[in-house]
């Protein structure tokens, strides 16, 4: 069996950062795991998508469609972009931060009637595919560990919440340790603590959380 996760975001949130230090907890606990990553117009804000898949039957780097166990989401629209690639059912985790896409306001532009896309509407979308939908703050979790700027090692935290991550939150704490940037470890680590914490108070009905205390 693989665990496998799809995150999506917009380029910017650091979900290469994310990605490597799941990676780094993998080969830290001897777990095999393959990646494929999906740029675009990462520089311009533009969708970036990573296939995240961690057993010894991931053969290749692609979740199929319907396949993943978790989406993480970084920014809300893009859960609704990619919610094929999550199984009947599956798990949600999705950041409460919407970044409208320029072609959304040029219309607004046009049409002064028309609203901007709701987190509400996305969320009240992801759930006709799944009921286990888990929105966190992650701006606000970041700035309470101390840096705005550490929303991907938020989305780590609840990664590390689930009962069926097949890694050790120690292992991903270590990793998250060796890739963010010197001077802001400390508030990293704060920030993957709050994320889990958050993801575990979200998702405690639904028996996928494993015991904090």
């Amino acid at each position: 069996m693989s665990f496998d996760i799809f995150i999506c975001g917009v380029g910017g949130q650091g979900l290469v950062l994310l990605t490597n230090a799941l990676g780094r907890a993998c080969l830290k606990s001897g777990l095999k795991a393959i990646t494929g990553e999906m740029y675009g117009l990462s520089q311009r804000s533009g969708t970036v998508s990573v296939h995240m898949r961690i057993g010894e039957d991931a053969h290749s780097p692609l979740i199929p469609i319907g396949g993943a166990d978790v989406l993480v989401a970084l920014e809300a629209i893009e859960a609704l972009r990619y919610i094929e690639y999550l199984k009947k059912g599956g798990l949600v985790l999705m950041n409460s931060r919407i970044m409208h896409p320029p072609v959304e306001t040029a219309g607004l532009v046009k049409d002064r009637s028309r609203k901007y896309f709701t987190l509400e509407e996305a969320v009240s979308r992801v759930k006709r595919w799944t009921s286990m939908v888990a929105v966190i703050d992650a701006l606000a979790a970041a700035k309470e560990g101390g840096n705005p700027n550490a929303e991907n090692t938020v989305f780590l935290g609840c990664l590390s919440a689930l009962r069926g991550l097949p890694l050790d939150p120690a292992k991903v704490k270590e990793a998250i340790s060796e890739v963010v940037p010197r001077g802001t470890v400390e508030q990293n680590l704060k920030a993957f603590e709050i994320g889990m914490r958050r993801a575990s108070e979200a998702l405690c009905g639904y028996g996928v959380c494993r015991d904090l205390k």
